[in-house]
């Protein structure tokens, strides 16, 4: 259902920017108008807004990465930031008849959902909006000064969308606009490689989610590592 899904994500983007930007509108007749042989009538979906494109690309990636999921022989789950998070999971994975494996690596993981006030004009305006915040009860609010980004308050990293859209309903309370995004941390994780079940079978994210705190990602197994080949000159194998 997930390849279906981008797949027609990705055909009504397509449909969406060749109607804008490359059909040629009605005459007033009521019947279309042929293009002129000069094709001014006509433009190139490279040519429509940045935004277009780039939903056109992400759509595009999407359906491409959910393909190469669909017939991928080993998918991995991840990241798992605490062990014993990863080892219900693996757990849970031997119960459901898939045979899995862990994996460490350093890769980012999911924190929760950064809620801030951007662009603020100087230093003593992001003070005084400090203060309003402050009185509207968001009592975590801290203001990023010199360091990048500058003039920002932070009002907090929340787990929960639902706590998340309180802090953007109080700072709006307080006359100022809170915008939502996602933050991460690059650290040590655990990946669980999983193998397709011989039925054809994969794992759902919906069976190992072990909360709202974690944010779990599918993807294809990285290749194995390539041996090294033996050193010139070296001790040849035993026959």
């Amino acid at each position: 259902m997930r390849i279906l899904f981008f797949l027609l994500l990705l055909a009504n983007l397509v449909y969406l920017a060749w109607a804008t930007w490359v059909a040629p509108g009605p005459s007033h007749s009521g019947f279309p108008v042929a293009a002129s042989l000069d094709g001014g009538g006509l433009r190139l979906v490279s040519e429509a807004p940045g935004a277009v494109q780039q939903a056109l690309a992400a759509a595009s990636a999407a359906a491409e990465a959910a393909a190469r999921l669909q017939s991928a022989d080993c998918v991995s789950i991840g990241p798992f930031v605490d062990s014993a998070e990863a080892g219900r999971a693996v757990a849970r994975l031997d119960a459901l008849g898939f045979q899995s494996r862990q994996r460490s690596s350093i890769d980012e993981a999911w924190v929760g959902h950064w809620v801030s006030v951007p662009d603020l004009a100087t230093a003593e305006d992001a003070q005084n909006a400090l203060a309003a915040l402050r009185g509207q009860g968001l009592a975590e609010a801290v203001v990023f000064g010199e360091s990048a980004p500058a003039n920002v308050i932070s009002l907090g990293v929340f787990t929960e969308r639902a706590r998340a859209d309180e802090a953007v309903q109080a700072a709006g309370r307080a006359g100022y606009t809170a915008v939502v995004g996602d933050r991460y941390r690059t650290g040590a994780v655990t990946w669980i490689d999983v193998d397709r079940q011989a039925n054809g079978g994969l794992p759902r994210l919906e069976d190992l989610q072990p909360g709202p705190a974690v944010r779990l990602d599918l993807r294809v197994c990285p290749a194995p590592a390539a041996t090294p080949a033996p050193a010139a000159g070296g001790t040849p194998p035993a026959a």
